[in-house]
């Protein structure tokens, strides 16, 4: 790892659960050197987290905690307190996802540490945010994608706004704190002194609004659920196959719909008043999709996707997890790569991403599973030892 981009960096990660943690991972997946902060005894709650256990244990802990030294402080304690602050004196970057004032109750606040270490980028992961009348309210995922109005958006008219899958809130704010962080890192290498990022979950997801507020501004507009296509973006859906799986086709282009159009056999839907332009198409946007999906529903997904992808209009099954993990691209790509587990064994687990071709990132240690495994190596490398 002598070329990975943040090799030679150290993180002293503090907090637990997801978002926080989540950034950490990113930070070692590029070579920092980062050490996990975590209370004496059952440490980080994730490491029994996840719907589905194996060998009575959990299966996400090996993905987050990977590329990570396991430290257990109490931090509580005056001594566990001047042992953190020792650790960020010599750190390039401490991460924390307390709720506000948590860390300075601790004496481990940005004033406190970089009184010590000028240069120190300190990142902070919370629901709301470190400033605002909201700043010390509890924050999950599901609540900042509720706020933002990421939650409004999803889903169907008429119904509960559903979540996605997944925790998407902690992701995204974990990828806007691991942003800051290395934005921090530039404009130190440029002369800056250490500074404060402040990430939030409602950051992230509002981040993600488009012009959604300018249009309510500006005409009164409220953007609703619309289901699995964008109103008058069309055509642009899901479809169902002949064997029953939803496949997504998009030719929501001039170009793309005339391919589609000779694609379905009836060329000259392409040149049709209907949908000849965005605007028509838009305008008939609910018989466009009666047209492609009684087209898809003569056609397999496989055949669909060789079919729609090969004459070059955008197609691609809906996956499941079983079918990413049976799919040949995901191994190509390094999306998906093998590693030894102490508990689990070998494993399969999500790559490193994004891919850079002369300082990649790599998965160099698994996931410890004993709580503060690295305490005395850490300590010593401190003087502690």
């Amino acid at each position: 790892m002598a070329d990975a981009p943040l090799t030679g960096l150290r993180a002293i990660e503090f907090g637990q659960l997801l978002a926080g943690p989540f950034t950490g991972t990113l930070l070692g997946d590029f070579g920092a050197d980062v050490i996990k902060i975590e209370a004496p005894g059952d440490g980080d709650a994730m490491r029994d987290w996840g719907r589905l256990r194996h060998n009575d244990r959990s299966l996400w802990w090996s993905i987050l905690a990977r590329n990570k030294r396991s430290v257990a402080l109490n931090l509580r304690e005056p001594e566990g307190q001047r042992i953190a602050a020792d650790l960020a004196a010599g750190a390039d970057i401490v991460l924390e996802n307390f709720r506000p004032g948590t860390m300075e109750k601790w004496g481990l606040g940005p004033e406190d540490l970089h009184a010590r270490n000028p240069g120190l980028i300190y990142a902070r992961v919370s629901g709301y945010g470190q400033t605002g009348r909201y700043r010390d309210r509890p924050g999950f995922a599901s609540a900042g994608e509720a706020i933002s109005g990421l939650r409004h958006i999803n889903g169907y008219p008429d119904q509960a706004p559903p979540r996605s899958g997944i925790s998407l809130g902690d992701t995204l704010a974990a990828q806007s704190a691991f942003q800051g962080i290395l934005l921090a890192l530039i404009a130190r290498a440029n002369g800056a002194e250490g500074q404060v990022v402040d990430a939030s979950i409602v950051d992230a997801c509002f981040a993600m609004s488009e012009s959604s507020t300018l249009e309510y501004e500006k005409t009164g507009f409220v953007r609703q659920p619309t289901g699995p296509r964008l109103p008058r973006i069309a055509p642009s859906n899901v479809y169902r196959s002949k064997d029953g799986k939803w496949v997504v086709i998009a030719a929501n282009h001039d170009t793309l719909w005339r391919r589609l159009a000779k694609i379905m056999g009836q060329p000259e839907l392409g040149e049709d008043e209907r949908f000849a332009t965005h605007h028509a198409r838009g305008e008939h946007e609910d018989l466009l999709d009666e047209i492609i999906g009684a087209f898809a529903a003569e056609h397999t997904a496989d055949e669909l996707d060789e079919i729609v992808n090969g004459g070059g209009v955008v197609c691609a099954p809906v996956y499941t997890a079983e079918d990413v993990y049976q799919d040949p691209y995901f191994r190509e790509r390094e999306l998906l790569v093998e590693v030894e587990d102490e508990v689990h064994g070998r494993i399969t687990v999500p790559g490193i991403v994004p891919k850079l071709s002369r300082t990649p990132g790599s998965i160099r240690q698994a996931a410890r599973w004993t709580v503060g495994a690295d305490t005395d190596a850490v300590l010593e490398e401190l003087g502690r030892g």
